[in-house]
């Protein structure tokens, strides 16, 4: 293919290319495996199961253990085709780039359109569950805040400044470097993690299993009624959020010190401990109490031991998520300014936006331009719409990734997989069918803002990216 080709559709990029780790652009690598994991622990462990798991059990009552199994299946699927792809060729990107490898320029647009939905909406809807854990610690110790400044505009306030804050403040901390950042995360963790185990320690002796019955109140598939979408699949639709940060780790990957070993590690280790993690809470938290109870809270885990007699403690779990939820901001903010980045390095965004500063090695352009557009939404959305919209772009990622896996496998069956996805061609489809399932479990008003957002994508990729395009701008290989 030459310069000025009208193929635009099928330029691809080289796995050879995309794997060269000698090239000047490329982001540093500082990351060991465990950095990965615990990125992919704070990306996965945070809103999901401190705040989600009230909506879910409102959508799904007790039944919401099972909407848990199946969004972590789900993911695991999918987990195992990025670890795959994430080995093969350790670039920044993660589906954006898998795609581009795979599928061609437009559909790689069209995945990075997504990825850019989802990763600024999951920064915007953790630092929203955040702000309801940080009002209620705050009121624990005496100091109210109004609800103008606590709550957006659909929901009756001006806007959420604590959400707005804790955005502007994880972002300052990615300024500071990549992998100072990651030893923070690491932390915060830990004591994100402690938290939990403390929470399942006290709420366990209070476990009923008549809490549990009517086991499926809803029933299991995604239906919307005058009270809005219920079922099993319309709670998992919406808990699928609290498992696929394992993607951001996918991210890292030029940043990864021995990437064939790292990422594997990273990513299949936190899906394996978080999905452990995710069904001992959800467990302990409706069996402590009728989830109509706690559906409804902002802070649900806090709430639950308030009433079960434990002040005390409901004041160390919402400070434990007042300092540790912002670990998942921080990984998701960090996924969304490498997308933003490797897709300027492109040439699909102005390249000037894709430069690194030497010192920290961040891409600082990028990392301001996410923090602002993410402090704006979490400011003034609530947080179910935008979890669900953040679904529904991760979704189209990985049914992106699950293709690609089996494009690669076929195109280049003999190249060099460091890990590989065991049955391939029974893992990678479930994926796809289990993804699209979901995303027909969305509400239908998510669906319609999902597609509207894609169809604002496509004129920005004709009129400046397809142009711009590097591929575009010299010779390049059809491969």
């Amino acid at each position: 293919m030459t310069k000025g080709s009208a193929a635009f559709w099928s330029r691809r990029k080289s796995i050879d290319e995309l794997s060269n780790r000698d090239a000047e652009d490329r982001l540093k690598p500082t990351l060991s495996a465990w950095h990965l994991v615990l990125l992919g622990v704070g990306a996965i462990v945070g809103t999901g199961i401190y705040t989600l798991i009230g909506v879910g059990a409102d959508r799904a009552g007790p039944a919401v253990m099972i909407s848990f199994a199946i969004a972590g299946a789900v993911c695991a699927c999918a987990a195992l085709a990025y670890a795959e792809l994430a080995t093969m060729m350790p670039a920044s990107g993660s589906a954006y780039t898998y795609t581009y490898a795979s599928m061609g320029e437009l559909a790689a647009w069209v995945i990075g359109w997504a990825l850019i939905l989802e990763y600024s909406v999951v920064c915007s809807a953790v630092a929203v569950g955040w702000s309801g854990y940080a009002a209620g610690f705050l009121e624990g110790i005496g100091v109210s805040l109004p609800d103008a400044l606590t709550l957006g505009p659909a929901q009756g306030g001006f806007i959420n400044l604590p959400a707005v804050l804790i955005v502007l403040a994880v972002a300052a901390m990615l300024l500071v470097g990549t992998k100072e950042s990651a030893t923070v995360n690491g932390v915060l963790v830990i004591i994100k993690l402690a938290a939990l185990a403390a929470f399942v320690a006290l709420a366990l002796p209070a476990f009923d299993p008549a809490n549990f019955t009517p086991f499926m109140p809803h029933g299991f598939g995604a239906v919307e009624d005058a009270n809005g979408a219920r079922g099993v699949m319309s709670a998992a639709a919406i808990i699928f959020f609290a498992f696929y940060g394992f993607d951001a780790v996918s991210t890292a990957a030029e940043e990864t010190k021995d990437p064939g070993r790292s990422l594997s590690i990273g990513i299949i280790g936190s899906m394996v401990a978080c999905t452990a993690i995710y069904m001992i809470v959800a467990a302990a938290a409706v069996g402590a109490m009728t989830y109509t109870d706690f559906a409804q809270s902002g802070e649900p885990l806090a709430f639950i031991l308030r009433t079960l007699g434990h002040p005390g403690a409901a004041a160390v779990i919402a400070g434990a998520a007042v300092v540790a939820l912002p670990t998942v901001i921080l990984a998701f903010m960090y996924g969304q300014s490498r997308i933003f980045f490797v897709m300027a390095r492109d040439g699909l965004f102005p390249r000037r936006l894709g430069v690194v500063d030497k010192k920290s090695g961040a891409p600082v352009i990028m990392t301001l331009v996410t923090a602002a557009v993410c402090s704006v939404l979490a400011g003034l959305l609530p947080l179910a719409q935008i979890a669900e919209l953040a679904n529904a772009g991760t979704l189209a990622a990985f049914v992106a990734t699950a293709a690609a896996v089996m494009i690669l496998r076929v195109r280049e069956p003999n190249r060099a997989r460091p890990f590989k996805t065991p049955f391939v061609f029974v893992v990678a489809p479930l994926a796809i069918l289990g993804c699209l399932y979901l995303f027909f479990s969305l509400p239908a008003a998510t669906q319609t803002r999902f597609f509207i957002w894609m169809a604002v994508g496509l004129p920005v990729y004709f009129l400046y990216s397809a142009r711009a395009s590097v591929l575009a701008t010299k010779p390049a290989k059809a491969y």
